[in-house]
């Protein structure tokens, strides 16, 4: 026995590190970083209200604030998720991004017109798909900036679309034969390591008000008399989103091996529809970017949820950044607070 508890010791050692990798820690002198704006940084989120948030440069922790393990819904962070779903399925040729709705058989309660069923995968992807149909997770100023029916035509206008976004799971789903959930275990929670995701899932009634949101890692929430289409929300920790986007960071590579087609990174991060050009955001394909002006010298991408949770990538700086609330609770953080906390992060570069 002497023998051998020091060899399985050395192994699950080995298999913690292995487990670790991508998470390391960099000191702030390190990382470029100033301690003393750091310091005002947490107590603005504490007094704000922010359940966590992740400063990730060189692929390490450079700065972190808040319970990382603790999962919350993503909102509508669940987009840029499935954004590496679609990548690998199209580049195993599963999903061809010219079909149409009429030639995949797409149809709703409402029937779509047949205009609306030349909208093409690729119009879904940029949320220019001239479908303007009720969907589920639909928030207020969705439903108020919402065209007529039949205003425009597919691929003309730029609408964020919840319609289009549940749509495509529904197709991810019928390509693959696999949830999305089971996809996103398979493809990309394990392969990159995360360690709180495990493809656990559930469904609520969205239109029922005693719902409440299930502790799994993911939900369909159904309203069945709005559209076929339910939304598919996930719930992630801190820390298994900053892997996600430090993946990207690495233009999908992780431990040497192409997990998300580079060429499809770019792609997808490439503006298609500009939504200000007064501060340079634009949406590509399930994610904003912000792309390189007069203010700017590097394209970076990002996706919000909820006015409040943040993913965002900045291979300017080499930094990913991850900040959660948790609106599964009463909370008081707002966009205001948002738009602060953005300053203080980049505040605190020397």
């Amino acid at each position: 026995m002497k023998k051998i508890l020091p060899l399985l010791s050395i192994i699950f050692l080995f298999a913690c590190a292995e487990k670790e990798a991508g998470l390391e820690y960099i000191s702030h002198q390190e990382s470029g970083l100033e301690s003393h704006m750091l310091d005002s940084l947490d107590n603005f989120l504490g007094s704000a209200g922010s359940s966590s948030l992740m400063i990730m440069i060189d692929g390490k922790i450079a700065h972190q604030y808040g319970d990382i393990t603790k999962k919350h819904t993503v909102h509508s962070i669940r987009k840029s998720l499935i954004n590496s779903l679609y990548g690998i399925a199209i580049e195993e040729g599963l999903i061809d991004t010219s079909a149409t709705l009429e030639e995949l058989g797409i149809d709703d309660l409402n029937t779509l017109t047949k205009q609306e069923k030349q909208a093409s995968v690729a119009d879904l992807l940029k949320s220019r798909s001239g479908v303007y149909h009720h969907a589920g997770a639909v928030s207020e100023g969705m439903l108020e900036n919402m065209p007529q029916r039949g205003q425009y035509a597919p691929g003309e206008y730029f609408y964020y679309n919840n319609w289009d976004f549940n749509v495509l799971g529904y197709i991810l789903e019928e390509a693959t034969n696999k949830t999305i959930y089971a996809l996103f275990e398979e493809k990309i929670a394990k392969p990159i390591g995360m360690e709180d995701y495990a493809g656990e899932f559930s469904e609520i009634d969205g239109e029922n008000p005693d719902s409440e949101i299930p502790e799994t890692d993911g939900f369909y929430q159904k309203e069945s008399s709005k559209s076929k289409y339910p939304a598919y929300h996930f719930r992630l920790s801190s820390r298994d989103m900053a892997r996600y986007g430090q993946l990207y960071l690495q233009n999908g590579r992780w431990h040497g091996k192409q997990i998300v087609p580079k060429k499809w990174i770019e792609a997808s991060t490439t503006p298609h529809s500009i939504t200000n050009p007064d501060y340079g955001i634009a949406y590509g394909m399930l994610w904003y970017v912000l792309y390189p002006n007069e203010n700017r010298s590097t394209k970076s991408y990002y996706h919000t949820g909820n006015g409040v949770h943040m993913l965002g990538v900045y291979p300017g700086s080499n930094m990913v950044l991850i900040h959660r609330v948790d609106t599964e609770s009463p909370y008081s953080f707002h966009q205001g607070n948002f738009y602060q906390m953005i300053s203080k992060v980049f505040g605190s570069f020397k």
